[in-house]
């Protein structure tokens, strides 16, 4: 079967005023459909045809790397963790086991916050941050990656991702991506899916 366009976890326009309707309906029904449509051209009945996409994107990133095939499985990954990393009326704190990590790991959500906005700065071009949960020093850490790159390449778990991709925020924001990143940090960032994620990497 080919791989499908996911449906948005909300309306397209539930994220305004921080995303506006207008974005949300380019960046996933032309961009991420763009990476769908791609991949499917690119597996065809190829070697990995069946595998999910995970198993793509990490087959692809690896020895023998397949440039094409990972960027689109990349992008069409990202993107599904970008839509889930954000709910309307967003935004808080995190609660439980998450949130005592948060603590331990950064000393506190204003550190964290701080650290992701960093990294989305610093991030040159186009590409992508993330709240990770790194599976070999088992702690949380804030990591950016270019273009299509994952952390699920190096075996570690994403809790969050941004786009930070000119396509993400350019119609509302222009070239002010601080303000995109503040907005969707202090506003969409969906914190309960982030601790399932959690969850489910500790096991």
């Amino acid at each position: 079967m080919p791989f499908l366009l996911s449906p948005l976890p909300y309306p397209e326009d539930a994220l305004a005023p921080a995303i506006s309707a207008r974005t949300v309906g380019l960046h996933h029904g032309v961009h991420h459909r763009g990476y769908i449509d791609t991949l499917n051209a690119l597996v065809g009945d190829g070697p990995m045809s069946g595998m999910s996409l995970e198993e793509i994107v990490r087959k692809s990133g690896g020895p023998g790397a397949a440039p094409g095939l990972f960027n689109n499985a990349g992008q069409a990954l990202n993107h599904d963790h970008y839509w889930s990393s954000m709910r309307p009326a967003g935004g808080g704190e995190p609660t439980g086991a998450l949130q005592v990590r948060l603590e331990s790991d950064f000393g506190g959500l204003p550190a964290f916050k701080a650290a992701f906005l960093a990294a989305a700065l610093g991030q040159f071009g186009s590409g992508w941050v993330w709240l990770v949960w790194k599976s070999t020093a088992q702690a949380l850490a804030v990591e950016a990656t270019a273009n299509a790159d994952s952390p699920m390449v190096r075996g570690d778990v994403p809790l969050l991702a941004i786009d930070v991709w000119e396509h993400a925020y350019y119609l509302d924001y222009q070239s002010a991506r601080a303000g995109y990143v503040t907005a969707v940090v202090e506003t969409l960032l969906n914190w309960e899916w982030a601790e399932g994620q959690f969850l489910k990497a500790r096991g």
